[in-house]
């Protein structure tokens, strides 16, 4: 006899009672990956983009989960959630997933997060190091992870996205070649963009209003030109009367 889950009563909890970092660094490194997933795929309604959610890839086993610092699902709509449960998701497992280290996170644990993703379908998993600035990278062949020999200049085949590691920071540029930005970064560039706006504006303003200065210059010159033909037909009339055929040369 086939014993039956009661997946009713089971519950799932929305959180494992951990931070979501360790400190500010690794706090700040997932906010900006996160946050700016969430940009690049702003506009597609079937992307959906989580930091730091519990993932229930199996239904019945509340036991079985991760929370990844950042991933992304293909396939699913966007919206809010208190855990990722693969099961009411169409069954569609994250497709890529971000994890940044902290010195709290011991290697026991990293090894288990690595055979959990490759386990239940992670198609890429990223690790930075931000302390060490080292970047490592599994892309899945057939049913296991398989590591980057290179991570430079890697581009995510999901994503798109290119990885830059620099001396001290590592870059990551969208595929149109912007920038990952911090919100301050980002704040800043469109107060750069305002500013610029503003000048192109108070620019526009200043060449309307020589323009119609111009006009206006023009304008007057039209009219003492038309005096002066007036004046010059009064004289001729009056040169007439009095016997006199006008002779005006032109200048």
């Amino acid at each position: 006899m086939v014993q039956q889950i009661a997946t009713e009563s089971i519950i799932y909890p929305d959180s494992d009672g951990q931070p979501m970092a360790d400190n500010t660094k690794q706090f700040r490194w997932i906010v900006v990956i996160k946050e700016n997933l969430e940009l690049l795929f702003a506009n597609n309604p079937d992307v959906f983009v989580a930091g730091d959610l519990l993932w229930y890839p199996v239904e019945g086993n509340n036991k079985i989960r991760q929370a990844p610092d950042a991933m992304v699902v293909f396939g699913r709509p966007k919206g809010d959630r208190g855990s990722y449960r693969q099961w009411n998701e169409d069954n569609i497992a994250p497709q890529v997933v971000f994890e940044i280290l902290s010195p709290g996170n011991r290697p026991k644990e990293m090894i288990q997060k690595f055979k959990f993703y490759e386990r239940y379908g992670i198609e890429e998993y990223y690790l930075y190091d931000p302390d060490d600035n080292e970047l490592s990278g599994w892309l899945r062949s057939a049913s296991d992870l398989e590591m980057i020999e290179t991570m430079e200049n890697w581009v995510s085949p999901r994503l798109g996205i290119r990885f830059q590691l620099m001396s001290d920071t590592l870059l990551i540029y969208r595929p149109d070649g912007q920038r990952f930005l911090t919100f301050v970064e980002i704040a800043q560039l469109q107060a750069q963009e305002t500013r610029r706006a503003e000048q192109e504006r108070q620019r526009a303003e200043q060449e309307q209003q020589r323009a119609e200065q111009e006009r206006q210059r023009a304008e007057q010159e039209r009219q003492r030109a038309e005096r002066e033909q007036r004046r010059a037909e009064r004289l001729a009339e009056q040169l007439r009367a009095l016997g006199v055929e006008p002779d005006f040369e032109e200048d």
